[in-house]
């Protein structure tokens, strides 16, 4: 043990200075990210202090393994607060935060929304109609938000796409809690027309959350994660109404009407620090983003050197009005938005005048379905890449599988909840019909990116816009019936939301495309994604036989040709993301090549079998006796 041990000192003595030689050569060894992506990266059990084993990112930046890394990676400046306390959630990458942080926003933003119909339950039950407002007059309050939401639509796309995404979504968030604290004011102004006024700005700046959502998916969602990362965002208008219905009936109920307001204007304000602290732009500009993750963002997505944004001029408006799977992403929204706003507006007010409810009780009770739901969204999103990933399903199929699924057991179920004579089988009918039309948030709700991943903003504003007509109808639909006759209406009523679904379900069925637009692609200047350095190897050079020479004819983009060090920095084992239709891109044909044979051999040594790619001769070539080195 002395004789080994004296051995090593002296070995690191006269061969320390070789270091970084070896380093250099240790590049195809130290990156695995082709064999499994981040997440391996992160939990690898190979030998190494880097992800996945081998050199950590930070010690191998000037190497480069992505197009991101053609150019140096420049970390933004930390702010004040970041030198205080890290602006990450343990436990959780940033992609995943800035998803739970969205979440947490449209429960928030949709949790405002119930506080209205718990208001008018509890003047209600006081024996007095509430604010003495007419069928009119209330009808108007109940649409107002919408009146505003629908005009911020399809401006918010261009806006979420000309000015930083997460800011848009941010200050649309805390602008309506803001407005929210003024709201029992303004209900005892000029009989409601002030109270209209304040939910119209409520819904101006709302209207632009989810077009600003899918602005920011744009640069975090890699394509193999869009459907989990939407879908957990997302799933929060539905959590928001899980929350909102019990609370805003337990404070109506325990303080007063004007309780949920006040309360839900605080949560808005305090979740904003939140978000402005740990939310950024892109990758790029996130402080305290681990490298792994970054790289792994940007290759999955690609990149080109500088991406235009799409304005009120370059938006193909003419394709994309003739493109039947944006009707079909139109028509799913209007009626799942039809069924949505339905049981948010008037789910409790069906409890309570046909079944007897109390408001705390119709608010708990209310409550179930949404929360079923919440779980099945992201779940739901979860088995859909899981479907699209392994090649089980495409796309359009994965797509078209998920909305018609979720909207047709929706209808069905609603049925059952239309005839029901028991307060206990109109709830589990609820309670399924709700929840199975969680699996249709993966349908068309996420369908916008793969279709246009470009005018992924645009398509969602055009979308929700059109969506939002069903909330203005329907409480002018629906109060004169419920003022009318209120517990023998909900037959029609419900009847009525299963016809809708299935209409739906249809036209979605047979219109719906998972892949990617020809009038979406982007232009020309930017299909080239990126150009490799300048190589010295040609298709006549005898290294390149077989699979390296087969591999660069068919990565040729009529760049300069690849070397072999920059073929081995390629990502060469699967491609991350739905891009095989894409044009131009290198990570898709990447995918099909075979990949690099990893060779266990001392990294000063490179590939001995092939000595003259290094620029040895036969000769020069450095003996290596493994049976000697393992006698010493």
């Amino acid at each position: 043990m002395k004789g080994l041990t004296a051995f090593k000192e002296k070995a690191t003595g006269v061969f320390g200075g070789l270091k970084p030689n070896m380093e250099k050569f240790e590049i195809s060894q130290s990156y695995h990210g082709g064999h499994g992506g981040y997440e391996e990266m992160e939990g690898g059990d190979r030998e190494g202090r880097g992800p996945g084993g081998g050199h950590a990112y930070d010690d191998d930046d000037d190497r480069p393994d992505s197009p991101a890394s053609f150019e140096e990676i420049e970390r933004p400046p930390l702010r004040k607060i970041d030198k205080y306390c890290k602006a990450e959630c343990p436990c959780m990458p940033a992609r995943y935060t800035i998803a739970t942080m969205a979440c947490v926003g449209f429960m928030i933003a949709f949790g405002m929304r119930c506080n209205m119909s718990a208001a008018k339950l509890k003047g209600e039950h006081n024996g007095t109609v509430f604010m003495n407002w007419t069928v009119a007059v209330e009808s108007h309050v109940d649409s107002s938000f919408f009146w505003g939401y629908l005009v911020t639509q399809i401006p918010g796309g261009f806006i979420a796409s000309k000015f930083p995404a997460n800011k848009i979504f941010g200050l649309s968030i805390v602008s309506s809690a803001t407005l929210h604290l003024f709201v029992p004011f303004a209900m005892t102004l000029m009989h409601g027309h002030v109270v209209i006024c304040v939910r119209v700005l409520q819904g101006l700046f709302e209207g632009v959350t989810y077009p600003a959502c899918h602005g920011i998916w744009r640069f975090w969602a890699p394509p193999m994660e869009r459907s989990r990362l939407a879908t957990l965002a997302f799933s929060g208008s539905y959590a928001g109404v899980v929350v909102g219905l019990p609370l805003s009936g337990l404070l109506a109920d325990a303080v007063g009407y004007q309780a949920p307001f006040y309360a839900y204007g605080v949560f808005g304000i305090i979740w904003y620090m939140f978000w402005i602290w740990l939310c950024f732009e892109n990758p790029r500009k996130h402080p305290a983003i681990s490298i792994p993750e970054l790289k792994y963002i940007e290759k999955s997505l690609g990149e080109s050197a500088h991406p235009t944004m799409p304005s009120l001029k370059t938006t193909p408006w003419r394709e994309m009005m003739r493109s039947m799977p944006v009707y079909a992403i139109i028509v799913a929204n209007f009626c799942r938005s039809w069924n949505f706003y339905l049981l948010v507006l008037f789910q409790s007010s069906f409890l309570k005048h046909k079944f007897g409810f109390k408001v705390e009780e119709a608010g708990f009770v209310g409550s179930l379905p949404h929360l079923i739901m919440t779980t099945i969204v992201p779940f739901g999103g979860m088995l859909a890449d899981h479907l699209r990933k392994n090649g089980i399903l495409s796309t359009t199929n994965v797509r078209k599988l998920f909305n018609c699924g979720g909207f047709g057991m929706e209808g069905l179920f609603f049925l059952f909840v239309a005839h029901s004579s028991t307060a206990t089988g109109a709830m589990f009918a609820l309670t399924c019909g709700v929840a199975f039309s969680g699996f249709a948030i993966s349908g068309y709700n996420v369908n916008h990116l793969d279709i246009a991943p470009r005018y992924a903003s645009i398509l969602m504003g055009l979308s929700n816009g059109i969506g939002t007509l069903a909330g203005i109808i329907v409480p002018y639909a629906l109060d004169g019936l419920i003022q009318a006759n209120p517990t023998g209406c909900w037959t029609t009523v419900f009847t009525l939301a299963a016809c809708v679904h299935l209409v739906g379900c249809t036209f979605y069925g047979v219109f719906a495309s998972g892949e990617l637009q020809p009038w979406a692609e982007p232009p020309a200047e930017e299909q080239k994604v990126w150009a490799p350095p300048p190589g010295a190897i040609t298709n006549t050079d005898p290294s390149q036989a077989g699979m390296l020479g087969d591999y660069m004819k068919e990565t040729s983009f009529g760049a300069p040709e690849y070397t072999e060090q920059s073929q081995m920095q390629q990502s060469n084992a699967i491609s991350y993301g739905a891009t095989g239709h894409v044009a131009n891109n290198p990570f898709a044909m990447a995918s099909s090549a075979p990949p690099i044979a990893e060779e266990d051999v001392p990294p000063s040594y490179g590939d001995v079998t092939n000595p003259g790619q290094y620029g040895y001769t036969q000769g020069q070539m450095p003996s290596y006796d493994p049976q000697g080195y393992q006698q010493q």
